[in-house]
């Protein structure tokens, strides 16, 4: 019983890691997205400064989560990296290309101009192959005597393209919101217009989704509509609903914060919709998270480095916000 336990209290750490992960890279990606807007290479250089300390340790929870997937979950992961191999990989060299662009831009003039563009296409190919992943996840992995079964192009469906086009839209809100709470004058008026478009896409998809999701596995109807799960499936809609309204309401009364901690919401609830639909199996349809979990000694082994380990993240995590609080300084810049 012990160690079903710690599967559990695992698979909540890993699940922990990869929403951190998800809202805090996901604002940069968003801004990365949305650097074709600028008009000037001021505007430019503002963006990028507005993420320049803290873009980098915001990734961290990325290895956080795929590599406790690894230590504690290795039947999960040898199932879920077959299956989406071609999108991980894809996001994985997107976030490498990325990461260059973001240096090297400020140290050449002539290229300048193509690591911009470099910078872009990393955000948005890295947010496209999370939201194929996603998606192909979601729709289930077909597993066979605890391998994975299915083939080559499975990730690639209607479903998976559209959660591919979403995630973007999603850390397009993200990334507004951000510029719109650091930043001011009209290249802060302008995210905020964005922001509301974005807003209204991703609110769009969430609907759409919320109507496919139980269709993709009979497990996940069930859930949803079965007591007392029924509960969060109806509750959370309507936190979604109060959530929407009061980031239009700070868009609309140009307040910098509360959009942010809005659009951050959204996504949170979003994710709380997706566990709903998965507990307790670890790779839907059919592994479930004790199934998947390592042996009890490896778990617990693992589990106490971890309890040092994410404090300390959190804590640097936190620190650099707060050092770096408050409106960008138009003066100073990433070096």
């Amino acid at each position: 019983m012990f160690g079903l336990e710690l599967s559990f209290i695992w698979a909540g750490i890993i699940a922990f890691a990869v929403l951190v992960y998800v809202i805090l890279d996901g604002f940069d990606l968003g801004v990365g997205i949305l650097f074709p807007t600028a008009e000037s290479e001021r505007e430019r250089d503002l963006m990028m400064n507005s993420v320049a300390p803290i873009w980098d340790g915001n990734e961290t929870w990325l290895v956080l989560g795929g590599g406790g997937l690894f230590a504690v979950f290795p039947l999960a992961y040898s199932i879920v990296m077959p299956a989406l191999y071609v999108p991980i990989i894809l996001m994985l060299l997107a976030l490498i290309f990325r990461g260059v662009a973001f240096e090297y831009r400020w140290r050449t003039q002539r290229w300048k101009r193509v690591w911009d563009h470099s910078f872009f296409a990393g955000s948005l190919v890295a947010a496209v192959a999370q939201g194929i992943a996603l998606g192909a996840l979601v729709q289930g992995i077909e597993v066979e005597n605890r391998a994975y079964a299915g083939g080559w192009w499975d990730w690639l469906t209607p479903f998976s393209i559209l959660t591919g086009i979403a995630v973007p839209a999603g850390y397009a809100l993200l990334g507004a919101t951000w510029l719109n709470l650091k930043l001011s004058g009209s290249l802060q008026d302008r995210m905020r217009g964005m922001a509301r478009w974005f807003a209204a896409a991703t609110l769009g998809f969430l609907a759409v989704f919320s109507a496919l999701t139980p269709l993709q596995e009979a497990a996940y109807a069930a859930r949803w509509f079965a007591w007392p799960t029924a509960i969060y499936s109806f509750a959370v809609p309507g936190l979604v609903a109060l959530v929407a309204w009061r980031l239009w309401r700070g868009l609309s009364r140009g307040e910098d914060l509360a959009p942010f901690l809005c659009a951050l919401a959204l996504f949170v609830l979003a994710f709380m919709g997706i566990g709903i639909s998965f507990y307790p199996m670890m790779v839907p349809p059919g592994l479930t998270i004790s199934e998947a979990a390592a042996p009890d000694e490896s778990l617990r082994f693992a589990l106490v480095g971890t309890l040092i380990l994410v404090p300390l993240i959190l804590a640097y995590t936190a620190y650099a916000y707060w050092v770096f609080r408050g409106k960008l300084d138009p003066e100073e810049g990433y070096h």
